[in-house]
């Protein structure tokens, strides 16, 4: 009998390990075999169309470098301020637009597909119709303000401070509606009879959101946090687009500056090292995130 039970789960075991092998084996390819070349390629110094340098085995000059690299540290103020102000605005509007659209009201549904819309439109393609709003000649900004007086044109992109609130504003714009979803979900797993029993006590409208909704959200916002700061760590398509970095340094961030390194230059160990700096702060951040969402839900369960 023993023998038996024994034999089913050795396979159970096989069973399970041949559905979840095809998962592990794409993941492998297209994740971590990526993950550990680039960090090899770190370790070396390596320049596109000078072969006869070779690829000399440096071990962590190119980290050292990075370190003291101004440029490196001015892109990394920029994507810091960038993480920083988007993902908090972007959970503010979520969590506005989630409490508007979990209300019941005629035509919700078609409120819900409608605030999805930006979030669906390739990024590409919103950086660059961001970029014709605030065009200084034939951008929907300038018409607006000024109408067709042509002399009157603000060069919005060549400030610096504008043009980085202007890819903030961008991003806001296409990935609130995805915080929004996440919130959401969290909103509908909350029971109406807290509601139902604040009300009955008393509780104002504010009061039920602080002591009831807020509290019970934070799973989900925390969630909704680690995905939008992965995602802002990550910013490159919405530079590239809109502004290559400048003017000047304004926009530059790290994954933009990688790139540049790395198809620019040519300069393939030191660009490797710059991804694998962005991947580590990205994983630091992720965990952190998890092992709060991980107490959160602890203490959820405690009686």
């Amino acid at each position: 009998m023993i023998r038996a039970h024994s034999l089913l789960r050795h396979r159970e075991g096989l069973a399970a390990w041949s559905m979840v092998a095809p998962a592990l084996l794409v993941t492998m390819v297209f994740a971590v075999y990526p993950v550990l070349d680039s960090l090899w390629l770190s370790l070396h110094h390596i320049f596109v169309g000078i072969p006869q340098l070779g690829s000399p085995f440096v071990g962590l000059d190119n980290y050292v470098a990075l370190f003291h690299d101004p440029v490196a540290r001015q892109a990394l103020v920029v994507t810091l301020a960038f993480v920083l102000l988007s993902t908090l605005l972007e959970l503010a509007c979520g969590l506005i637009i989630a409490l508007v659209i979990h209300e019941r009201f005629r035509g919700r549904g078609l409120v819900r597909a409608a605030i999805l819309i930006p979030w669906a439109i390739p990024t590409v393609v919103a950086s660059q119709l961001w970029r014709y709003i605030f065009n200084d000649q034939y951008g929907f900004a300038n018409l607006l303000l000024f109408g067709d007086r042509v002399t009157d044109y603000v060069p919005w992109l060549a400030y610096p401070g504008v043009a980085f609130a202007v890819v903030v504003l961008t991003d806001v714009w296409k990935t609130s509606s995805f915080a929004a979803l996440l919130i959401l979900a969290g909103l509908q797993v909350i029971p109406h009879d807290l509601y139902d029993a604040a009300r009955v006590d008393g509780a104002r409208m504010w009061q039920r959101f602080w002591h009831i909704t807020l509290p019970l959200l934070k799973p989900a916002l925390l969630l909704a946090l680690l995905f939008r700061t992965m995602d802002a760590f990550r910013v490159f398509d919405l530079v590239f687009v809109m502004t290559q970095g400048g003017p000047g340094d304004a926009t530059q961030t790290l994954q933009f500056y990688g790139y540049q390194t790395l198809f620019t230059e040519g300069r393939i160990g030191y660009g490797s090292a710059i991804s694998v700096a962005v991947f580590l702060m990205i994983l630091a951040l992720s965990l952190t995130y998890l092992r709060a969402m991980g107490s959160n839900l602890l203490e959820r369960r405690r009686p």
